[in-house]
């Protein structure tokens, strides 16, 4: 069953909402009137009331029940006060019955029920009557039951015409309200057409395009800007996907390219054996490198999609310089490199996942290295800075500029032709960026053209962090 739109379910839920209101108000007003009405009808018979007790209370002390029968008849026969009244005297003796309750008697209330006033509504034929029941207890020696009653024609013909009025006004103020909140809901939901319409627009090919701004200060203005800014969020992971494609089949394609050529020009004629070895030799190199390459595209794309897991514990920093550095130190000797350690002895405990941190080490020295000439030097040092792990890797390489330095971690990026003449990938700066961001610290670089560049790594120590967590990667803001 198809649902109603929002438009046409706030209708009816303002429509039930006034109907019900309208309601409550029309029978509260009703009971308000009616209970106005008689209570003006009770004063009046508390008045006449009041006007008998007078008069039988100016009637001699000692008058005999026939002397007070007669006295009352002769008062209030001719009285229009005594068309609707009855009275009794010492209990069952009646002094007086008007003509209408002769031919409409109604069942007298004893003594004992009558305590001190009872008000009862009669209705005979058409007519409405308010009649009171009431003591008159010690009057010139004598108790008095009194029954005396008033039309309340007037009464129930306000009443009937006030429902009457209701009844008939209802639906046509129901109708305008319906009206009304239709044209409320479809004025306050303009706005999410408009947003429908602009979203139905956009895709793959458009992703620059934006939703209306609406500028209603509202809900909707906080749903439109927010869905605007997702939307900027996803043309930047799109635009980042596109180029990430981009780059990855470029490099691909290159050593791919070297290998084929290699084949082919080996297989075009005989050769001799050592030529054989040398192709061979350049289509292993490439195939290594492609490998290589491949590997940090894997890597980068399980840590975008949130699949790579580190896995922290306890590492003690110096031990794992000290390790990284034996490592490095043949790598140093072959391109003449001068290469030193500081602080691999000190003891620094950060909580971190020791295959990462050791990548992440190898990253850093391997871009030392590649970009430092022969003769220069290459430092890595350890220190502890304000409950801060700093690992710091110089090199005394031509440096990089201060446009190139904001650049240098997105992916496949390549500095000035002095560095771009060094091959590489591009991604190792993305991938340490990545590494340091998930161990929570920061990297940056500092570096002068002609005066070598330093990377700083700055990690929390193990007393700040919480110990023994295993974290799903989590995707790096750049590259």
């Amino acid at each position: 069953m198809k649902r109603l739109s929002i438009g046409v379910r706030l209708t009816l839920w303002y429509l039930a909402i006034f109907a019900v209101a309208q309601l409550i108000f029309g029978a509260g007003m009703w009971f308000i009137l009616r209970g106005n009405l008689l209570d003006l009808l009770d004063d009046d018979l508390e008045a006449q009331v009041d006007d008998l007790k007078s008069f039988l209370q100016a009637q001699e002390k000692d008058a005999s029940i026939a002397k007070l029968r007669e006295e009352v008849n002769e008062s209030y026969s001719i009285e229009h006060t005594g068309d609707y009244l009855e009275l009794y005297v010492d209990g069952a003796n009646l002094l007086y019955r008007s003509k209408f309750l002769q031919d409409h008697p109604f069942p007298l209330l004893s003594p004992d029920q009558v305590h001190d006033r009872v008000v009862r509504n009669r209705r005979v034929g058409h007519q409405h009557f308010r009649f009171v029941f009431q003591r008159l207890a010690g009057v010139n020696g004598h108790d008095y039951l009194v029954e005396m009653g008033l039309p309340a024609d007037d009464v129930a013909q306000t009443l009937w015409m006030f429902r009457t009025y209701l009844l008939m006004f209802a639906p046509l103020l129901l109708l305008v309200a319906a009206a009304v909140g239709f044209w409320m809901s479809r004025r306050a939901l303009a706005p999410v057409d408009a947003i429908v319409r602009s979203a139905r627009e956009i895709g793959g090919t458009n992703l620059n395009s934006r939703l209306q701004k609406l500028e209603t200060g509202d809900e909707l203005q906080r749903l439109s800007d927010t869905l605007n800014e997702m939307l900027d969020r996803i043309e930047e992971a799109f635009r980042r996907i596109t180029q990430f494609t981009a780059d990855a089949s470029h490099e691909l394609r290159t050593p791919v390219s070297l290998i084929r050529t290699e084949a082919e020009l080996a297989l075009r004629r005989p050769r001799a054996e050592a030529e054989y070895q040398s192709s061979l030799q350049n289509i292993l190199t490439e195939s290594e490198r492609t490998t290589g390459l491949i590997e940090q595209l894997l890597s980068l794309a399980r840590s975008d999609s949130g699949r790579e897991t580190l896995h922290f514990a306890p590492v003690n920093l110096g031990d794992q310089l000290q390790r990284v550095a034996s490592d490095w130190e043949k790598v140093a000797s072959i391109r003449q490199l001068q290469f030193s350690v500081q602080g691999a002895r000190e003891e620094i405990l950060v909580m971190a996942d020791p295959s990462a941190l050791r990548r992440l080490m190898d990253i850093l020295l391997d871009n030392a290295m590649k970009y430092t000439p022969a003769n220069g030097t290459v430092r890595m040092a350890l220190t502890r800075e304000n409950q801060v792990a700093v690992i710091a890797v110089h090199d005394s390489g031509a440096g990089i500029s201060s446009e190139d330095q904001p650049k240098i971690f997105e992916r496949f990026y390549r500095a000035d032709s002095a560095r771009a003449s060094v091959r590489g990938s591009g991604l190792g700066l993305a991938i340490a960026e990545w590494i340091v961001q998930q161990h929570r610290g920061s990297i940056h670089v500092e570096s002068q053209m002609g005066k070598g560049t330093t990377f700083y790594v700055e990690l929390a120590l193990a007393g700040n962090i919480t110990p023994g967590y295993s974290t799903p990667a989590r995707t790096a803001e750049r590259g």
